[in-house]
């Protein structure tokens, strides 16, 4: 008989939010692997739970090689439990390769849910939730910020991300630049928190209203891409912006002219026309 891994969702915000099953499983699993184990214990005490449990640390540094010995614990026939700082583990948090090796061993695997700051920023931003995917934390780096982004500019589902307060003014601004300055979108600070925030704009907006610097855990809502309203062929925006240029009309202004007109992002409109040249 092996363990079972059971997958917490912790409160993203106030403790009040834990589950009755996350309360009791703290109290009585035998190994607990928590993100940041003082949170755990700060977390436990809160909810008036003294835990039994060893327990140890798993977070992003040491995911890796700490698994396989959570792996021998629950071989030996000892449930893990795995918890991370706020939400659900394996979602931008450690637990995806636990999880992965628990199936390959035919270990049982089972889920406390609760909280999400994913689904929280979703339907709270306003934008619509029929259909919409999770982006997690778009990339550090400029360059690759942008490449991420404009393969992105075309998704018709809502999108989901989190940001760092730092470096949400420059992803607010890049997409701008990627989906269009009109795009609608979210930025969703302290969920479920004292200080909670959901400021809805414009991502043109918004990009203005980070500039200053922004406090806070952030998730960000996007708007899906609207339905195509004219040209979408690449060779076709070019033809269109070159027809202005020929009119006089400087290139930046003929590219954000053509986007705006066809629905396009001017990122999509100057790829095109750079190609074009070429």
């Amino acid at each position: 008989m092996t363990g079972t891994l059971l997958l917490a969702a912790a409160p993203i915000g106030r403790p009040q939010d834990a589950s009755e099953r996350l309360r009791a499983a703290l109290a009585d699993v035998p190994v607990i692997a928590a993100e940041d184990t003082r949170r755990l214990r700060r977390l436990a005490g809160d909810l008036g739970v003294e835990p039994v449990a060893r327990v140890v640390s798993y977070h992003d540094q040491n995911e890796r090689t700490r698994a396989a010995g959570l792996m021998e614990e629950l071989l030996a026939g000892r449930d893990v439990l795995v918890i991370t700082d706020a939400g659900m583990p394996g979602v931008s948090d450690p637990g995806y390769r636990l999880v992965r090796a628990a199936v390959a061993a035919g270990v049982p695997i089972s889920v406390l849910p609760g909280p999400s700051a994913v689904t929280t920023a979703l339907v709270v931003s306003g934008l619509p939730t029929d259909r919409f995917c999770f982006e997690g934390f778009p990339p550090r780096k400029p360059g690759e910020r942008a490449r991420r982004l404009a393969a992105l500019a075309a998704e018709p589902r809502t999108m989901v991300f989190f940001e760092s307060p730092r470096r949400l003014p420059a992803t607010l601004a890049a997409m701008a630049d990627a989906f269009g300055a009109d795009r609608p979108a979210a930025v969703c600070r302290e969920l479920t928190k004292t200080y909670e925030e959901v400021r809805r704009g414009t991502l043109g907006e918004l990009a203005a209203w980070a500039k200053d610097g922004v406090l806070g855990e952030i998730t960000l809502v996007v708007g899906g891409a609207p339905e195509p309203a004219g040209l979408t062929e690449p060779a076709d925006l070019a033809a269109a912006v070159a027809v202005l240029e020929e009119a006089g009309t400087p290139r930046k202004q003929a590219i954000a002219e053509v986007a705006k007109a066809n629905g396009a992002p001017k990122r999509a409109v100057y790829d095109a026309v750079v190609k074009a040249r070429k």
